[in-house]
């Protein structure tokens, strides 16, 4: 699979994939854990959502500047994988659920300094890692090997995300387990309603049944609710653990490779003989570069907006509409059942696709047919409308969040498949490998060589005003039907795919 690539791209596959499976790790359970942990509703919770999902890739933009301003790529990579790790540590420390009044500013000020610190160590590490991968490709002899070198590399990242959303869920469910309880996605909300006094008496009804189930027969459901949070979020604490565990992995592999990686930093060193080895840019030609790259960057915020809310608002539909119970199984030391469980659909299928796109790609660049970077993009971008049209066809006629709420939540047979969500998601992943492992080989192709590491970092900048917006998903999950809030995401891609279109020409004059 790695044959005719550079030898530094396995290793450095390698060094990411444990980095990739912290974060996942944290992402599949995230806003869940939010919602459970403080109470907090899908809207406030989308905005903590996309305030971090913003800063991991808008400080991927300072990780960049502060690289291309050292020129110590490789140390400031090391320092990002430390401040992830940190970051982990902070947020995997159990503290007492419900939170506490006094105390709830204080915990979730932990919690967000936690993301924050996590967020600033990617900043630091992704962007500057795909550059130094960029660089392998710099080499003629590698050259027309960039893009599926890069598709490879994503590939290779998401081998360690498949698994990592099933062990948070199979952690936190071991820990219900252990304490008396089962999962059942519902309880955490109608918990927190109880004890806030805004549960409805269908609700009521509800968790009173539940708590029957898992043994209890007292009357103060207030106890039963309080012991269901502390034991749902402690679960989840431990699972932020598992993402500790897979950075310092990741942090020993980079380590150990770390002097066989080349350096952006010796792009432009002088040869041996005094003069530069790389040839300068004339000025006019790293504007034009700079345009193009700028133009790509605001296209694809649409489709980023579109495409992570896999994390949010795709994570309560699995939640609130799906019937989980159709994908739960029984591993003997823990059931595995969850919402997060699709976390996985995502990663798993990219390490499925990619060998088949690559190929694909092969094929058409055998017989002089492959498309240009620019136009896989655009396709990308309609295939990702498709994604969301699925979802909106499938949602037809299911009732509006708020009526959920004051149900308790939906009995399984009132529920969607999980078929649902995963062709979806299938879809989504087909045009993600069009658009994210060949947006990062445009820009390390097309950024002008002193402005590798910003322009990385200007990519996943882009990223970030995309991520930003995620909230305005959470906004309209609450708010208007579950087919209007898809069509909301159809429109954006359809609008970045004709904008790439009508650019193409432009683009593919600038990449040659």
């Amino acid at each position: 699979m790695f044959k005719n690539h550079p030898k530094g791209l396995l290793a450095a596959s390698l060094a990411n994939m444990g980095e990739r499976f912290g974060f996942y790790t944290m992402m599949a359970i995230l806003a869940l854990f939010l919602m459970t942990k403080f109470g907090l509703d899908e809207t406030t919770t989308g905005v903590i959502y996309s305030i971090f999902y913003a800063s991991i890739y808008l400080l991927a933009l300072v990780g960049g500047l502060l690289a291309d301003k050292t020129r110590n790529y490789k140390g400031i990579i090391m320092t990002g994988l430390l401040l992830m790790s940190l970051g982990y540590v902070i947020i995997a420390i159990p503290t007492p659920t419900p939170v506490p009044a006094d105390k709830f500013a204080l915990f979730l000020s932990i919690s967000c300094f936690g993301l924050l610190v996590i967020a600033f160590g990617n900043g630091l590490f992704k962007g500057n890692l795909q550059a130094l991968v960029g660089q392998m490709y710099d080499d003629p002899k590698y050259s027309k090997m960039r893009d599926s070198g890069f598709q490879l590399f994503y590939m290779f990242i998401n081998v360690g995300a498949i698994f990592a959303p099933f062990l948070a869920v199979g952690v936190r469910n071991w820990w219900l387990e252990k304490n008396g309880f089962f999962y059942n996605a519902d309880l955490p909300a109608l918990s927190h309603q109880y004890l806030g006094n805004t549960i409805t008496p269908e609700g009521s009804d509800r968790l009173q049944r539940l708590a029957g189930e898992m043994g209890y027969n007292g009357s103060d459901l207030a106890t039963f609710a309080g012991d269901y949070l502390n034991a749902f979020t402690t679960g989840f604490h431990y699972a932020f653990g598992v993402a500790i565990a897979a950075m310092l992995i990741s942090l020993v592999i980079y380590l150990v490779n770390k002097n066989r990686f080349p350096d952006p930093a010796n792009r432009n060193a002088p040869a041996a003989d005094g003069t530069a080895a790389v040839e300068e840019m004339d000025s006019k030609e790293v504007k034009q570069r700079l345009y193009a790259l700028f133009a790509v960057f605001a296209v694809v915020i649409f489709f980023w907006f579109s495409f992570h809310q896999n994390g949010l608002t795709l994570t309560y539909f699995a939640k609130d509409y799906t019937n989980l119970s159709q994908i739960r199984v029984n591993l003997g030391f823990a059931t595995l059942e969850g919402a997060e469980i699709f976390q996985s659909i995502n990663p798993f299928f990219v390490v499925f696709l990619t060998p088949i796109i690559v190929g694909f790609f092969g094929w058409l660049r055998a017989r002089g047919k492959e498309p240009s970077t620019p136009r896989k993009i655009a396709i990308g971008m309609g295939i990702a409308a498709l994604a969301y049209a699925v979802m909106a066809i499938g949602s037809t006629g299911l009732p509006l969040k708020s009526e959920v709420d004051s149900m308790g939540g939906l009995p399984d047979a009132a529920r969607v498949t999980p078929w649902l969500l995963i062709g979806t998601y299938f879809i989504l992943t087909v045009a993600e490998l069009f658009i994210s492992p060949l947006g990062i080989s445009f820009v390390s192709k097309v950024a002008p060589p002193k402005y590798q590491g910003i322009m990385q970092g200007a990519w996943l900048g882009a990223t970030a005003v995309g991520n930003s917006l995620l909230l305005i998903g959470a906004i309209f999950y609450t708010s208007i039907s579950m087919t209007a809030t898809w069509m909301v995401f159809v429109a954006a891609c359809l609008i970045s795919m004709f904008t790439m279109l009508a650019m193409l020409k432009w683009l593919e004059r600038i990449a040659k």
